[in-house]
């Protein structure tokens, strides 16, 4: 525990310690995971959150886990055109009206043209006017483009680091982790706050999900929002027979994300359809504060708003306010 309260105090996190602490007793990491929890949030508010596909599919990446790549046989590999501004504006207000504070626009593009950021910085403007925060995916970005992104009035830019250096060639070869890592300083520099985590159970061991919340919580600052996938396992991706990640394992890893980042959001995001009521709540129990809020996800299944709303009231949650 010395070694663990000495990186609590410089900021700087390894490999070894963090395995530690998935180490622990499965109830005494979630107790110490709350005990975090509580010093930095409301123990019993969730942050909502809803994603939109503006763009869908022929993305040039070969991402194994992505129906949306060119390079795996799905339904969703085919290009498809570029939402409207109207379709965008009236999706976010209904979000609005549901509830959800977030609003998140995510594009299958490598990197977009500036033809293409000019339809999204008007969705931003768009919806910034409805009251909401704003979030974008829109892949890695050239020089300037955060700069015209923050003068529109983003909040949020994600880009995810997916899983750690290590194992990140298993995953992706069309971009290197140091292309993510420098669209995250493009981000930080031109002062938008950082949306980045990563995917659990895409086959890596311990050792790489560890890895992999090392990354996140080196970062300086460590993002103020971090998603943590469970992987949804699609047909025709490279990833569609890997085994389930086990369900401690999952929560274990919310735990740890949320002692070593303990200011972060931490988001409840991909594979919620595969998780029960009481794995969620565990997951809430060590630290999550975030979900996303929606029929759909990109291009997978997300629990109805009405199920999300039983679970809440039955656990005695409410939705975070907007600030």
């Amino acid at each position: 525990m010395e070694a663990m309260a000495v990186e609590r105090e410089t900021g700087f996190w390894t490999v070894t310690t963090v395995l530690r602490l998935y180490e622990m007793p499965f109830l005494d990491l979630v107790h110490r995971a709350q005990e975090v929890h509580r010093a930095h949030h409301s123990p019993n508010e969730v942050q909502l959150s809803t994603l939109m596909s503006i763009k869908t599919g022929a993305c040039t990446e070969d991402c194994a886990y992505c129906p949306q790549s060119k390079h795996h046989d799905t339904q969703l590999a085919d290009d498809q055109r570029l939402a409207k501004l109207q379709e965008v504006v009236e999706e976010a207000r209904a979000a609005r009206d549901q509830g959800a504070q977030r609003f998140c626009m995510g594009a299958a593009w490598r990197s977009p043209t500036e033809r293409q950021l000019d339809d999204v910085i008007e969705m931003v403007r768009a919806v910034k006017a409805l009251g909401m925060e704003t979030c974008v995916t829109l892949g890695m970005l050239k020089d300037g483009q955060a700069e015209r992104l923050k003068e529109a009035g983003l909040d949020y830019y994600n880009h995810n680091l997916d899983t750690s250096p290590e194992f990140y060639g298993n995953i992706i070869t069309t971009r290197t982790y140091q292309d993510r890592l420098d669209t995250l300083d493009a981000v930080r520099d031109a002062g938008i706050k950082v949306c980045c985590g990563g995917i659990v159970g895409l086959g890596e061991s311990r050792r790489e999900r560890a890895g992999l919340l090392v990354q996140l919580a080196n970062l300086k600052p460590y993002p103020e929002s971090v998603p943590i996938n469970n992987l949804v396992r699609v047909e025709g991706t490279p990833l569609a027979d890997v085994p389930a990640v086990d369900e401690f394992e999952f929560v274990r890893t919310i735990a740890v994300a949320r002692i070593i980042m303990p200011a972060a959001v931490l988001r409840l995001s991909a594979g919620r359809t595969e998780m029960s009521d009481s794995m969620q709540a565990l997951c809430f129990m060590a630290g999550a504060n975030s979900i996303f809020y929606g029929d759909e996800l990109l291009t997978t299944a997300n629990p109805q708003q009405a199920k999300d709303k039983h679970l809440l009231e039955r656990l005695g949650m409410r939705p975070a306010v907007l600030s």
